[in-house]
């Protein structure tokens, strides 16, 4: 192997959630206009007015409302996440082998759990903050921050409630890390080997574009739930079952609500994730011994 070939390189377990957190910057209004759709149970808007009816009534600075908790979501959630994946990953590979995709779609599967449950409270913040601009003023619950969100809830709904809409949310994450992690490395390596691909943007970004279609086709029904449950009002449902009964009051498409811009969000979101990270990888990633 050439000392400098970059393309040995492994990434190190923080890289995926500085990648992640950069990506959010770029992505945080379409993941805001998604979760106004899928807090909706009555009517349609489309992507274009809803975005025009938040800026025209809040400003367009409001389409970063909960971005703090968007950040913090990315450096708890997927720090975790990746950073397992990462590390089992590479202590599963030996030189000049791929590690079986079973193998990876379970390791992901361990990582998205972890990374689900850890980044609960944050992603409760993000959503709630997201949601707080359609709400009427004496309805708002105004964070001042994801801090803030963090320290009110705790003291108003108790410690419990920071995990509400856990289960769903672990369950999106097994099924996101799934989809985003296992198959960008499984179509990445398909491109590798049919020897018209290079280790370069170009396949990054084939398979990140891949991968996120894959991810938002997995998680959509669970994203709804979950969305639901963390801005649901304390004793509003009595349980997931009672969530899934209300959701389906609307038909099956109901579970699908926020569908386009959940892959519009989410296939930059993966393209850029996987974009950054690949290039720390490169630039800043290590040789194993």
């Amino acid at each position: 192997m050439a000392v400098n070939d970059k393309s040995k390189k492994f990434s190190r377990w923080y890289f995926g959630g500085i990648g992640s957190a950069g990506a959010a910057c770029c992505t945080h209004p379409l993941d805001l206009l998604k979760v106004h759709l899928q807090t909706q149970q009555e009517g349609k808007i489309s992507v274009s007015r809803l975005a025009m009816k938040i800026i025209r009534e809040q400003g367009v600075f409001s389409l970063y409302t909960g971005i703090s908790a968007s950040l913090c979501r990315q450096l708890s959630y997927s720090t975790v996440r990746f950073g397992i994946y990462e590390v089992g990953k590479q202590a599963m590979t030996k030189p000049g082998e791929n590690v079986p995709f079973y193998k990876t779609v379970l390791l992901a599967s361990a990582a998205g759990a972890a990374g689900g449950f850890v980044g609960t409270p944050a992603d409760m913040i993000n959503v709630r903050m997201q949601n707080d601009v359609k709400l009427p003023l004496e309805s708002r619950r105004n964070y001042k921050h994801a801090v803030d969100g963090f320290i009110r809830v705790w003291r108003e709904e108790g410690f419990t409630r920071l995990f509400s809409g856990a289960s769903t949310a672990t369950m999106r994450a097994v099924l996101m890390t799934v989809g985003q992690l296992s198959f960008y490395d499984q179509v990445k390596q398909l491109l590798l080997s049919s020897g018209y691909f290079g280790d370069n943007s170009t396949t990054h970004f084939l398979s990140s574009l891949t991968a996120g279609a894959v991810a938002t086709t997995l998680t959509q029904p669970l994203d709804v739930l979950k969305t639901r449950a963390m801005n649901a009002k304390p004793g509003e449902f009595s349980g997931t079952l009672d969530l899934v009964r209300y959701t389906a009051k609307l038909g099956p498409m109901g579970f699908f609500k926020g569908y386009v811009p959940a892959f519009v969000r989410l296939a930059p979101q993966t393209i850029l994730t996987f974009v950054f990270l690949e290039q720390l990888r490169l630039n800043f990633g290590y040789y194993k011994a």
